[in-house]
């Protein structure tokens, strides 16, 4: 679907971030590897609300937020203090949920991306960034707004959130995904939570054009899915105001099948929710932890990618990918401590990231060691290309060492004398071909080369091919 940007798009963004605290939950003991577990067993009187119950506060997720703030440069607040949001809903047993309101975690932060409007660097600003609880998990039978039944799982409950609130600075649905990116990028490295957990990261997008309300579109569960639904918002509101129609403030659904979005409720206001102070949890005073949590804060993406050019001479685009995940750029650095950088990323970004994409497999299924003996194999002349990826790909599927498949297999690249054998059989036996290359046919040479590349069992470097093809044709023609 495509979406101009010219109809006064304004988009803002809050983002709900699951902590991996410990494996407990904010205000209990109870365990975060839910996923897995029959319904509503991961639950005690604390997360399900019941009467007489205290909540205590899990530190290790305050120094997660006070770190996650940090990295956007926000300003940490001197007290934050928790509230209860009142509201009724199926998933909240309590009938209220504890979230920060007044005294948040830290306040005027911002994260630069890339803008659409031809301008360069479009810096997002962060309005806060403040600890909540999650609330249970409704299952639908069938689409939310045809769903005969509904049920609950209170296992959620209590999960530690982190909801960030952006400004709306954000222009176009492609922008919104750029900067959800960059956050999840942030949290990676930080280590704060596991993004591989389905719902990990779940955003709610505020949209409105010039001339209409906003629609908050709630809980998308990734980044396409919001470039999705901002996408269709944008369709829809513009055919409303289109027909003269006015848009209204409302809460809307995105349905990930259909790819629409569709109404829930009319949108509540701030004083709807009747916030007033968690009686059941004093104010904190955190300045003192954040000189040592500052100090926690590792070496972040954009700062690794411009290092990575510096020190090690590689591509933009090899710096880039190598710095999307954490454990592919220290996989690099380790295999650029014995191999030549700019080999080491062409090798693991081109190569053996796209064989592991396949795969769905993550970079720690591979061993450095074995890269390393790849490439030195490979650099030293002794097999070809073709060869190491055919290592690759046996370890990803078989198993093995290196050295063991490249004997196995009789990967090791055949001497010189045998490719001039394969090239004098091929061209007494493709004379059509080489007809072919003398009225200047390009093609024709691949093919040439390609019948060398079989008679040696792909042992042969190509490019030794193709120069002793070359040599022989042109010494032919003379």
């Amino acid at each position: 679907m495509s979406v101009r940007t010219e109809d006064g798009v304004i988009i803002g963004l809050e983002i709900h971030v699951q902590l991996n605290t410990l494996n407990s939950k904010l205000f209990c003991s109870c365990g975060l590897d839910y996923h897995n577990a029959p319904p509503n067993t991961h639950t005690c009187p604390v997360c399900l609300g019941l009467p007489g119950s205290l909540p205590v506060l899990n530190r290790s997720a305050v120094k997660s937020a006070i770190k996650v703030a940090l990295a956007m440069n926000c300003e940490i607040l001197p007290q934050t203090q928790f509230y209860r949001k009142n509201y009724y809903y199926p998933d909240l047993p309590k009938g209220f949920q504890v979230t920060q309101y007044d005294y948040p975690i830290s306040i005027n932060g911002y994260l630069a991306i890339e803008g659409d409007d031809g301008q360069g660097v479009r810096h997002v600003r962060i309005n806060r960034v403040h600890m909540e609880e999650d609330p249970g998990r409704l299952v639908h039978e069938g689409t939310i707004d045809r769903s005969k039944f509904t049920l609950v799982d209170y296992n959620r409950a209590g999960v530690p959130l982190l909801e960030i609130v952006t400004e709306p600075d954000l222009r176009s649905p492609k922008e919104a995904r750029r900067f959800l990116n960059k956050l999840r990028n942030i949290l990676e490295y930080l280590d704060v939570f596991d993004g591989d957990m389905d719902g990990a990261i779940r955003v709610d997008a505020n949209i409105s054009l010039a001339g209409g309300e906003r629609a908050e579109v709630k809980n998308i569960s990734s980044y396409k899915g919001a470039e999705r639904a901002l996408s269709f918002e944008i369709v829809r509101q513009r055919n409303v105001l289109r027909r003269g129609e006015v848009v209204v403030q409302e809460t809307r659904h995105f349905d990930e099948l259909r790819g629409v979005t569709v109404s829930m409720r009319t949108k509540e206001t701030e004083h709807d929710y009747r916030y007033f102070p968690e009686p059941d949890l004093v104010p904190m005073r955190i300045m003192d932890w954040v000189p040592a949590i500052r100090e926690t804060i590792p070496e972040l993406p954009e700062a690794q990618r411009i290092r990575f050019l510096k020190d090690y001479g590689i591509t933009e685009n090899h710096a880039a990918a190598l710095t999307l995940d954490p454990k592919l750029a220290m996989f690099f650095e380790d295999v650029s401590a014995a191999i030549d950088p700019k080999l080491s990323a062409s090798w693991i970004v081109d190569v053996l990231k796209g064989e592991l994409n396949y795969r769905d497999l993550e970079i720690g299924a591979f061993k450095t060691a074995d890269m390393i003996e790849i490439l030195k194999l490979f650099s030293d002349g002794v097999i070809t290309e073709n060869g190491a990826i055919t290592v690759i790909r046996t370890i990803l599927d078989e198993g093995g060492t290196p050295g063991g498949i490249v004997s196995e297999k009789e990967l090791a690249k055949v001497k010189e004398d045998v490719v001039t054998s394969a090239v004098d059989e091929v061209l007494s036996e493709c004379t059509d071909a080489i007809n072919d290359y003398r009225r200047g046919e390009a093609k024709a040479l691949n093919y040439l080369v390609g019948q060398v590349m079989k008679k040696t069992r792909g042992r042969a470097d190509p490019q030794d091919a193709r120069t002793g093809l070359l040599e022989r044709l042109d010494s032919d023609e003379q």
